[in-house]
Protein backbone atom coordinates (compact mmCIF):
# COMPACT_ATOMS: atom_id res chain seq x y z
CA UNK A 1 0.00 0.00 0.00
CA UNK A 2 1.07 3.59 -0.71
CA UNK A 3 4.03 2.47 -2.80
CA UNK A 4 6.29 1.27 0.06
CA UNK A 5 9.84 0.57 -1.13
CA UNK A 6 10.54 -2.09 1.51
CA UNK A 7 8.03 -4.89 2.11
CA UNK A 8 8.29 -7.04 5.22
CA UNK A 9 6.52 -10.43 4.86
CA UNK A 10 6.41 -12.74 7.89
CA UNK A 11 5.35 -16.22 6.74
CA UNK A 12 3.29 -14.81 3.83
CA UNK A 13 2.09 -18.31 2.83
CA UNK A 14 1.86 -19.87 6.29
CA UNK A 15 -1.95 -19.94 6.53
CA UNK A 16 -2.70 -20.41 2.84
CA UNK A 17 -3.38 -23.34 0.59
CA UNK A 18 -0.78 -24.04 -2.08
CA UNK A 19 -2.61 -22.22 -4.90
CA UNK A 20 -3.17 -19.05 -2.84
CA UNK A 21 0.42 -19.27 -1.64
CA UNK A 22 1.66 -19.37 -5.23
CA UNK A 23 -0.46 -16.31 -6.07
CA UNK A 24 1.01 -14.37 -3.12
CA UNK A 25 4.56 -15.30 -4.16
CA UNK A 26 3.78 -14.19 -7.73
CA UNK A 27 2.74 -10.80 -6.37
CA UNK A 28 5.95 -10.53 -4.30
CA UNK A 29 8.07 -11.54 -7.31
CA UNK A 30 6.38 -8.87 -9.39
CA UNK A 31 7.03 -6.23 -6.73
CA UNK A 32 10.68 -7.25 -6.53
CA UNK A 33 11.04 -7.06 -10.33
CA UNK A 34 9.68 -3.50 -10.18
CA UNK A 35 12.36 -2.36 -7.74
CA UNK A 36 10.76 -3.01 -4.35
CA UNK A 37 12.88 -4.72 -1.69
CA UNK A 38 11.02 -7.77 -0.30
CA UNK A 39 12.23 -9.25 2.98
CA UNK A 40 10.36 -12.42 4.01
CA UNK A 41 10.60 -14.98 6.80
CA UNK A 42 9.66 -18.56 6.01
CA UNK A 43 10.23 -22.16 7.08
CA UNK A 44 9.51 -23.40 3.57
CA UNK A 45 12.50 -23.93 1.26
CA UNK A 46 10.37 -23.61 -1.89
CA UNK A 47 9.26 -20.18 -0.68
CA UNK A 48 12.83 -19.18 0.14
CA UNK A 49 13.94 -20.24 -3.34
CA UNK A 50 12.10 -17.21 -4.77
CA UNK A 51 14.62 -14.89 -3.11
CA UNK A 52 17.80 -13.61 -4.79
CA UNK A 53 19.63 -13.82 -1.47
CA UNK A 54 18.98 -16.36 1.28
CA UNK A 55 20.12 -16.03 4.89
CA UNK A 56 19.55 -19.18 7.01
CA UNK A 57 19.40 -18.74 10.79
CA UNK A 58 19.47 -21.56 13.33
CA UNK A 59 19.46 -21.08 17.10
CA UNK A 60 20.11 -17.37 16.65
CA UNK A 61 23.17 -17.90 14.46
CA UNK A 62 23.59 -17.25 10.72
CA UNK A 63 24.54 -20.59 9.22
CA UNK A 64 24.18 -19.75 5.54
CA UNK A 65 24.25 -16.55 3.39
CA UNK A 66 24.11 -16.84 -0.40
CA UNK A 67 24.71 -13.12 -0.89
CA UNK A 68 28.36 -13.42 -2.04
CA UNK A 69 27.52 -15.65 -4.99
CA UNK A 70 24.88 -13.33 -6.46
CA UNK A 71 26.31 -9.93 -5.43
CA UNK A 72 26.90 -8.71 -8.99
CA UNK A 73 23.41 -9.77 -10.07
CA UNK A 74 21.84 -8.08 -7.03
CA UNK A 75 23.75 -4.85 -7.74
CA UNK A 76 22.38 -4.71 -11.26
CA UNK A 77 18.89 -5.46 -9.98
CA UNK A 78 19.23 -2.71 -7.38
CA UNK A 79 20.28 -0.19 -10.05
CA UNK A 80 17.34 -1.19 -12.20
CA UNK A 81 15.07 -1.00 -9.19
CA UNK A 82 16.29 2.54 -8.47
CA UNK A 83 15.36 3.65 -11.98
CA UNK A 84 11.98 1.96 -11.73
CA UNK A 85 11.41 3.49 -8.30
CA UNK A 86 11.95 7.00 -9.64
CA UNK A 87 9.46 6.41 -12.45
CA UNK A 88 6.92 4.86 -10.11
CA UNK A 89 7.24 7.78 -7.68
CA UNK A 90 6.59 10.37 -10.40
CA UNK A 91 3.63 8.46 -11.69
CA UNK A 92 2.31 7.85 -8.17
CA UNK A 93 2.09 11.61 -7.45
CA UNK A 94 -0.21 12.07 -10.44
CA UNK A 95 -2.10 8.94 -9.49
CA UNK A 96 -2.62 10.24 -5.95
CA UNK A 97 -4.20 13.44 -7.22
CA UNK A 98 -6.34 11.54 -9.71
CA UNK A 99 -7.48 9.14 -6.99
CA UNK A 100 -8.27 12.04 -4.66
CA UNK A 101 -10.43 13.65 -7.36
CA UNK A 102 -12.21 10.35 -8.02
CA UNK A 103 -12.90 9.88 -4.30
CA UNK A 104 -14.13 13.47 -4.08
CA UNK A 105 -16.75 12.90 -6.77
CA UNK A 106 -17.74 9.61 -5.14
CA UNK A 107 -18.23 11.41 -1.83
CA UNK A 108 -20.34 14.11 -3.50
CA UNK A 109 -22.55 11.53 -5.18
CA UNK A 110 -23.05 9.74 -1.88
CA UNK A 111 -24.69 12.87 -0.37
CA UNK A 112 -26.47 14.43 -3.34
CA UNK A 113 -28.90 16.64 -1.44
CA UNK A 114 -26.25 18.05 0.86
CA UNK A 115 -23.94 18.56 -2.10
CA UNK A 116 -26.66 20.45 -3.95
CA UNK A 117 -27.18 22.81 -1.02
CA UNK A 118 -23.42 23.39 -0.76
CA UNK A 119 -23.16 24.07 -4.48
CA UNK A 120 -26.07 26.51 -4.32
CA UNK A 121 -24.16 29.06 -2.25
CA UNK A 122 -21.16 28.99 -4.61
CA UNK A 123 -23.39 29.09 -7.71
CA UNK A 124 -25.34 32.12 -6.48
CA UNK A 125 -22.15 33.94 -5.47
CA UNK A 126 -20.36 33.41 -8.79
CA UNK A 127 -23.47 34.17 -10.85
CA UNK A 128 -24.03 37.38 -8.88
CA UNK A 129 -20.47 38.56 -9.41
CA UNK A 130 -20.57 37.91 -13.17
CA UNK A 131 -24.04 39.32 -13.85
CA UNK A 132 -23.65 42.43 -11.67
CA UNK A 133 -20.23 43.32 -13.10
CA UNK A 134 -21.64 42.80 -16.59
CA UNK A 135 -24.54 45.17 -15.84
CA UNK A 136 -22.15 47.77 -14.41
CA UNK A 137 -19.89 47.61 -17.45
CA UNK A 138 -22.89 47.75 -19.76
CA UNK A 139 -24.16 50.92 -18.09
CA UNK A 140 -20.71 52.48 -18.33
CA UNK A 141 -20.47 51.63 -22.03
CA UNK A 142 -23.90 53.13 -22.78
CA UNK A 143 -23.12 56.43 -21.06
CA UNK A 144 -19.73 56.75 -22.74
CA UNK A 145 -21.21 55.92 -26.15
CA UNK A 146 -23.87 58.59 -25.74
CA UNK A 147 -21.33 61.21 -24.73
CA UNK A 148 -18.97 60.14 -27.51
CA UNK A 149 -21.77 60.41 -30.06
CA UNK A 150 -22.08 64.07 -29.10
CA UNK A 151 -18.35 64.50 -29.72
CA UNK A 152 -15.55 63.37 -27.45
CA UNK A 153 -13.24 65.94 -29.08
CA UNK A 154 -15.36 68.99 -28.38
CA UNK A 155 -15.37 71.95 -26.00
CA UNK A 156 -18.54 73.85 -25.08
CA UNK A 157 -18.35 77.52 -24.19
CA UNK A 158 -21.36 79.19 -22.58
CA UNK A 159 -22.05 82.42 -20.64
CA UNK A 160 -21.34 82.28 -16.93
CA UNK A 161 -24.90 82.35 -15.59
CA UNK A 162 -23.95 81.85 -11.95
CA UNK A 163 -23.23 84.55 -9.37
CA UNK A 164 -25.07 87.30 -11.19
CA UNK A 165 -23.47 86.49 -14.54
CA UNK A 166 -24.73 88.10 -17.72
CA UNK A 167 -26.07 85.94 -20.54
CA UNK A 168 -25.03 88.54 -23.14
CA UNK A 169 -21.30 87.83 -23.15
CA UNK A 170 -20.56 85.67 -26.22
CA UNK A 171 -20.68 87.70 -29.43
CA UNK A 172 -20.70 86.73 -33.10
CA UNK A 173 -17.17 88.13 -33.47
CA UNK A 174 -15.95 85.90 -30.62
CA UNK A 175 -16.89 82.86 -32.69
CA UNK A 176 -15.63 84.26 -35.98
CA UNK A 177 -12.11 84.98 -34.70
CA UNK A 178 -11.71 81.94 -32.45
CA UNK A 179 -10.58 79.46 -35.12
CA UNK A 180 -7.78 81.76 -36.31
CA UNK A 181 -6.65 82.72 -32.81
CA UNK A 182 -6.36 79.34 -31.07
CA UNK A 183 -4.30 76.39 -32.38
CA UNK A 184 -5.72 72.86 -32.73
CA UNK A 185 -9.23 74.18 -33.49
CA UNK A 186 -10.92 72.21 -36.26
CA UNK A 187 -14.27 74.00 -36.36
CA UNK A 188 -16.31 76.55 -34.41
CA UNK A 189 -20.07 76.23 -34.10
CA UNK A 190 -21.92 79.24 -32.60
CA UNK A 191 -25.57 78.72 -31.60
CA UNK A 192 -28.67 80.57 -30.44
CA UNK A 193 -31.62 78.39 -29.55
CA UNK A 194 -35.08 78.50 -28.08
CA UNK A 195 -38.45 76.77 -28.09
CA UNK A 196 -40.74 78.13 -30.80
CA UNK A 197 -44.09 77.26 -32.36
CA UNK A 198 -43.90 76.10 -35.97
CA UNK A 199 -46.80 76.29 -38.41
CA UNK A 200 -47.47 74.64 -41.73
CA UNK A 201 -50.93 75.21 -43.16
CA UNK A 202 -53.33 74.79 -40.25
CA UNK A 203 -50.94 72.56 -38.24
CA UNK A 204 -49.00 73.97 -35.29
CA UNK A 205 -46.12 72.22 -33.56
CA UNK A 206 -43.61 73.21 -30.86
CA UNK A 207 -39.93 72.43 -31.43
CA UNK A 208 -36.46 73.72 -30.65
CA UNK A 209 -35.19 76.30 -33.14
CA UNK A 210 -31.42 76.69 -33.38
CA UNK A 211 -29.66 79.44 -35.29
CA UNK A 212 -26.20 78.15 -36.19
CA UNK A 213 -23.47 78.15 -38.83
CA UNK A 214 -23.06 76.07 -41.96
CA UNK A 215 -20.49 73.70 -40.51
CA UNK A 216 -22.92 71.98 -38.11
CA UNK A 217 -23.09 68.70 -40.13
CA UNK A 218 -19.29 68.42 -40.02
CA UNK A 219 -18.87 69.52 -36.41
CA UNK A 220 -21.65 67.33 -34.99
CA UNK A 221 -21.10 64.45 -37.43
CA UNK A 222 -24.75 64.83 -38.40
CA UNK A 223 -25.36 64.48 -42.17
CA UNK A 224 -28.34 65.68 -44.18
CA UNK A 225 -30.78 62.96 -45.24
CA UNK A 226 -32.46 64.89 -48.07
CA UNK A 227 -32.05 68.32 -49.61
CA UNK A 228 -29.11 70.50 -48.56
CA UNK A 229 -27.83 72.41 -45.54
CA UNK A 230 -27.64 76.21 -45.68
CA UNK A 231 -24.37 78.06 -46.35
CA UNK A 232 -22.46 80.85 -44.65
CA UNK A 233 -23.65 83.14 -47.44
CA UNK A 234 -27.25 82.41 -46.41
CA UNK A 235 -26.32 83.68 -42.94
CA UNK A 236 -24.51 86.78 -44.19
CA UNK A 237 -27.48 87.70 -46.42
CA UNK A 238 -30.06 86.92 -43.72
CA UNK A 239 -31.78 84.35 -45.99
CA UNK A 240 -34.86 82.75 -44.33
CA UNK A 241 -34.19 79.07 -45.01
CA UNK A 242 -34.59 76.10 -42.62
CA UNK A 243 -33.49 72.50 -42.22
CA UNK A 244 -35.78 70.17 -40.24
CA UNK A 245 -34.99 67.37 -37.81
CA UNK A 246 -36.85 64.10 -38.44
CA UNK A 247 -39.27 64.51 -35.50
CA UNK A 248 -40.22 68.03 -36.52
CA UNK A 249 -40.69 66.91 -40.12
CA UNK A 250 -42.98 64.00 -39.16
CA UNK A 251 -45.22 66.22 -37.04
CA UNK A 252 -45.45 69.12 -39.51
CA UNK A 253 -45.61 67.00 -42.66
CA UNK A 254 -47.49 63.75 -41.93
CA UNK A 255 -48.13 60.89 -44.36
CA UNK A 256 -44.55 61.07 -45.72
CA UNK A 257 -45.19 64.43 -47.32
CA UNK A 258 -42.01 65.87 -48.85
CA UNK A 259 -41.24 69.19 -47.02
CA UNK A 260 -38.51 70.34 -49.41
CA UNK A 261 -39.54 73.58 -51.15
CA UNK A 262 -42.40 74.31 -48.77
CA UNK A 263 -42.64 77.25 -46.37
CA UNK A 264 -43.17 77.04 -42.62
CA UNK A 265 -43.86 79.91 -40.22
CA UNK A 266 -41.59 80.54 -37.24
CA UNK A 267 -42.78 83.51 -35.18
CA UNK A 268 -44.87 84.41 -38.19
CA UNK A 269 -41.74 84.66 -40.32
CA UNK A 270 -41.85 82.41 -43.40
CA UNK A 271 -38.86 80.06 -43.84
CA UNK A 272 -38.22 77.91 -46.89
CA UNK A 273 -37.47 74.27 -46.05
CA UNK A 274 -34.34 73.22 -47.97
CA UNK A 275 -33.30 70.03 -46.16
CA UNK A 276 -34.05 67.28 -43.62
CA UNK A 277 -31.43 65.89 -41.23
CA UNK A 278 -30.79 62.19 -40.52
CA UNK A 279 -32.17 60.80 -37.27
CA UNK A 280 -29.98 61.44 -34.24
CA UNK A 281 -32.10 59.94 -31.47
CA UNK A 282 -32.33 60.86 -27.81
CA UNK A 283 -29.43 62.55 -26.07
CA UNK A 284 -27.62 61.06 -23.09
CA UNK A 285 -28.69 63.92 -20.84
CA UNK A 286 -32.30 63.63 -19.78
CA UNK A 287 -33.28 61.72 -22.91
CA UNK A 288 -34.07 64.89 -24.92
CA UNK A 289 -35.16 64.20 -28.49
CA UNK A 290 -32.38 65.69 -30.61
CA UNK A 291 -34.47 65.32 -33.79
CA UNK A 292 -37.19 67.67 -32.57
CA UNK A 293 -35.32 70.69 -33.96
CA UNK A 294 -35.21 73.21 -36.80
CA UNK A 295 -31.91 74.75 -37.92
CA UNK A 296 -31.74 78.24 -39.44
CA UNK A 297 -28.75 80.42 -40.47
CA UNK A 298 -27.05 82.11 -37.51
CA UNK A 299 -27.53 85.78 -38.44
CA UNK A 300 -30.98 85.15 -39.87
CA UNK A 301 -32.14 83.65 -36.60
CA UNK A 302 -30.40 86.28 -34.52
CA UNK A 303 -32.06 89.15 -36.40
CA UNK A 304 -35.47 87.81 -37.44
CA UNK A 305 -36.31 85.36 -34.62
CA UNK A 306 -34.37 86.06 -31.43
CA UNK A 307 -33.60 89.76 -31.91
CA UNK A 308 -30.10 89.57 -30.45
CA UNK A 309 -26.45 89.34 -31.46
CA UNK A 310 -25.29 87.34 -28.48
CA UNK A 311 -24.77 83.58 -28.54
CA UNK A 312 -26.15 80.99 -26.18
CA UNK A 313 -23.16 78.69 -26.73
CA UNK A 314 -20.09 78.05 -28.87
CA UNK A 315 -19.00 74.50 -29.69
CA UNK A 316 -15.30 74.09 -30.47
CA UNK A 317 -14.18 70.91 -32.26
CA UNK A 318 -10.47 70.17 -31.80
CA UNK A 319 -8.26 68.47 -34.38
CA UNK A 320 -6.17 66.33 -32.01
CA UNK A 321 -8.25 64.87 -29.18
CA UNK A 322 -5.18 64.06 -27.07
CA UNK A 323 -4.45 67.83 -26.87
CA UNK A 324 -7.99 68.80 -25.86
CA UNK A 325 -6.96 69.91 -22.36
CA UNK A 326 -4.27 72.23 -23.75
CA UNK A 327 -6.77 73.58 -26.26
CA UNK A 328 -9.29 74.23 -23.48
CA UNK A 329 -6.67 76.30 -21.63
CA UNK A 330 -5.89 78.26 -24.81
CA UNK A 331 -9.60 78.93 -25.43
CA UNK A 332 -9.96 80.17 -21.85
CA UNK A 333 -7.03 82.57 -22.34
CA UNK A 334 -8.59 83.77 -25.61
CA UNK A 335 -11.88 84.77 -23.95
CA UNK A 336 -10.13 86.30 -20.94
CA UNK A 337 -8.15 88.57 -23.22
CA UNK A 338 -11.24 89.61 -25.20
CA UNK A 339 -13.66 90.04 -22.29
CA UNK A 340 -11.32 91.04 -19.49
CA UNK A 341 -13.15 88.80 -17.00
CA UNK A 342 -14.23 85.20 -16.59
CA UNK A 343 -17.81 85.73 -17.80
CA UNK A 344 -17.86 82.36 -19.56
CA UNK A 345 -17.67 78.67 -18.76
CA UNK A 346 -15.87 75.93 -20.70
CA UNK A 347 -17.19 72.39 -20.61
CA UNK A 348 -14.73 69.63 -21.66
CA UNK A 349 -16.38 66.48 -23.02
CA UNK A 350 -13.21 64.42 -22.49
CA UNK A 351 -13.25 65.27 -18.77
CA UNK A 352 -16.88 64.22 -18.58
CA UNK A 353 -16.05 60.82 -20.06
CA UNK A 354 -13.23 60.39 -17.55
CA UNK A 355 -15.47 61.39 -14.65
CA UNK A 356 -18.28 59.12 -15.81
CA UNK A 357 -15.85 56.24 -16.27
CA UNK A 358 -14.47 56.71 -12.77
CA UNK A 359 -17.89 56.93 -11.17
CA UNK A 360 -19.14 53.92 -13.10
CA UNK A 361 -16.08 51.92 -12.14
CA UNK A 362 -16.76 52.76 -8.50
CA UNK A 363 -20.39 51.72 -8.94
CA UNK A 364 -19.30 48.49 -10.65
CA UNK A 365 -16.90 47.69 -7.82
CA UNK A 366 -19.70 48.31 -5.34
CA UNK A 367 -21.91 45.85 -7.18
CA UNK A 368 -19.05 43.37 -7.31
CA UNK A 369 -18.42 43.75 -3.57
CA UNK A 370 -22.06 43.06 -2.77
CA UNK A 371 -21.97 40.00 -5.00
CA UNK A 372 -18.68 38.85 -3.43
CA UNK A 373 -20.47 38.65 -0.08
CA UNK A 374 -22.64 35.91 -1.55
CA UNK A 375 -19.48 34.08 -2.58
CA UNK A 376 -18.09 34.45 0.94
CA UNK A 377 -21.28 33.02 2.40
CA UNK A 378 -20.98 30.12 -0.02
CA UNK A 379 -17.39 29.52 1.17
CA UNK A 380 -18.53 29.41 4.78
CA UNK A 381 -21.12 26.84 3.72
CA UNK A 382 -18.37 24.73 2.15
CA UNK A 383 -16.35 24.81 5.37
CA UNK A 384 -19.39 23.89 7.43
CA UNK A 385 -20.26 20.94 5.22
CA UNK A 386 -16.65 19.72 5.18
CA UNK A 387 -16.49 19.84 8.98
CA UNK A 388 -19.66 17.77 9.13
CA UNK A 389 -18.17 15.37 6.59
CA UNK A 390 -15.02 14.92 8.70
CA UNK A 391 -17.14 14.08 11.73
CA UNK A 392 -19.24 11.58 9.79
CA UNK A 393 -16.25 9.88 8.19
CA UNK A 394 -13.96 9.62 11.21
CA UNK A 395 -13.90 5.83 11.06
CA UNK A 396 -13.13 5.90 7.33
CA UNK A 397 -10.17 8.20 8.06
CA UNK A 398 -8.99 5.82 10.78
CA UNK A 399 -9.12 2.84 8.41
CA UNK A 400 -7.11 4.71 5.79
CA UNK A 401 -4.47 5.69 8.33
CA UNK A 402 -4.30 2.15 9.72
CA UNK A 403 -3.62 0.81 6.24
CA UNK A 404 -0.77 3.21 5.59
CA UNK A 405 -2.28 6.56 4.56
CA UNK A 406 -0.16 9.50 5.65
CA UNK A 407 -1.35 12.82 7.03
CA UNK A 408 -0.67 14.49 3.69
CA UNK A 409 -2.85 11.87 1.96
CA UNK A 410 -5.81 12.65 4.22
CA UNK A 411 -5.16 16.40 3.85
CA UNK A 412 -5.05 16.03 0.06
CA UNK A 413 -8.28 14.02 0.01
CA UNK A 414 -10.39 16.52 1.93
CA UNK A 415 -8.82 19.57 0.29
CA UNK A 416 -9.56 18.03 -3.09
CA UNK A 417 -13.18 17.46 -2.10
CA UNK A 418 -13.55 21.11 -1.06
CA UNK A 419 -11.91 22.37 -4.27
CA UNK A 420 -14.01 20.05 -6.43
CA UNK A 421 -17.22 21.31 -4.79
CA UNK A 422 -16.19 24.94 -5.28
CA UNK A 423 -14.98 24.40 -8.85
CA UNK A 424 -18.16 22.62 -9.90
CA UNK A 425 -20.22 25.36 -8.23
CA UNK A 426 -18.04 27.99 -9.93
CA UNK A 427 -18.61 26.43 -13.36
CA UNK A 428 -22.36 26.28 -12.83
CA UNK A 429 -22.30 29.84 -11.49
CA UNK A 430 -20.52 31.06 -14.63
CA UNK A 431 -23.23 29.49 -16.81
CA UNK A 432 -26.00 30.96 -14.63
CA UNK A 433 -24.33 34.39 -14.64
CA UNK A 434 -24.14 34.39 -18.44
CA UNK A 435 -27.76 33.29 -18.61
CA UNK A 436 -29.01 36.01 -16.25
CA UNK A 437 -26.95 38.71 -17.96
CA UNK A 438 -28.12 37.65 -21.42
CA UNK A 439 -31.74 37.63 -20.28
CA UNK A 440 -31.43 41.13 -18.79
CA UNK A 441 -29.74 42.34 -21.97
CA UNK A 442 -32.66 41.08 -24.04
CA UNK A 443 -35.07 42.81 -21.65
CA UNK A 444 -33.33 46.15 -22.23
CA UNK A 445 -30.73 46.31 -19.45
CA UNK A 446 -27.36 46.51 -21.15
CA UNK A 447 -24.84 43.87 -20.04
CA UNK A 448 -21.26 43.53 -21.24
CA UNK A 449 -19.35 40.30 -20.53
CA UNK A 450 -15.57 40.31 -20.38
CA UNK A 451 -13.12 37.55 -19.56
CA UNK A 452 -11.71 39.34 -16.51
CA UNK A 453 -14.76 39.12 -14.20
CA UNK A 454 -15.49 35.55 -15.36
CA UNK A 455 -11.96 34.35 -14.57
CA UNK A 456 -11.97 36.35 -11.34
CA UNK A 457 -15.27 34.85 -10.15
CA UNK A 458 -14.29 31.28 -11.05
CA UNK A 459 -10.82 31.71 -9.54
CA UNK A 460 -12.31 33.11 -6.34
CA UNK A 461 -14.71 30.18 -6.15
CA UNK A 462 -11.84 27.69 -6.43
CA UNK A 463 -9.75 29.67 -3.94
CA UNK A 464 -12.75 29.69 -1.61
CA UNK A 465 -12.70 25.89 -1.60
CA UNK A 466 -8.98 25.88 -0.87
CA UNK A 467 -9.17 28.46 1.93
CA UNK A 468 -12.34 27.29 3.64
CA UNK A 469 -11.56 23.61 3.09
CA UNK A 470 -8.12 23.75 4.69
CA UNK A 471 -9.31 23.81 8.32
CA UNK A 472 -11.57 20.74 7.95
CA UNK A 473 -8.89 18.92 5.95
CA UNK A 474 -6.26 19.71 8.59
CA UNK A 475 -8.57 18.48 11.31
CA UNK A 476 -9.08 15.22 9.44
CA UNK A 477 -5.35 14.78 8.83
CA UNK A 478 -4.49 15.25 12.52
CA UNK A 479 -6.90 12.61 13.83
CA UNK A 480 -5.38 9.87 15.96
CA UNK A 481 -5.85 6.58 14.03
CA UNK A 482 -6.60 4.63 17.21
CA UNK A 483 -9.24 7.12 18.34
CA UNK A 484 -10.65 7.33 14.82
CA UNK A 485 -10.99 3.53 14.56
CA UNK A 486 -12.71 3.36 17.93
CA UNK A 487 -15.39 5.87 16.87
CA UNK A 488 -18.83 4.72 15.78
Amino acid sequence: MNGGQIILADEPTGALDSQSGDEVMTLLDDLASRGHTVILITHEQNVADHADRQIEIRDGQVVKDTGDSIRAQKRRARMQGSILSSTVHTASATAEIGEAVRMAFASLRANKFRTALTLLGIVIGVASVISMLAIGQGAQRDVIERITSMGANQLYVSPNWGRGGNAATLSFSDAELLADSVPNVHAVLPEISGEETLRFGNRDYSASVTATSANLPKTRNWPVASGVFFTDNDSDTYTPVAVLGTTARKNLFPDNMDPIGKYILIRRVPFLVIGVMTSKGASGFGGRDQDNVVFVPLKTGGLRLFGQRFLRSITVAVEKADLINDTAAAVSDYFLQRHGSEDFRIFNSAELIENVSESRETFTMLLGSVAAISLLVGGIGVMNIMLVSVTERTREIGVRMATGARQKDILLQFLTEAIVVSSVGGGLGVLLGFGVGTLLDKLGTSAVFTSGPVLLAFGCATATGLVFGFAPARKAARLDPVVALASE
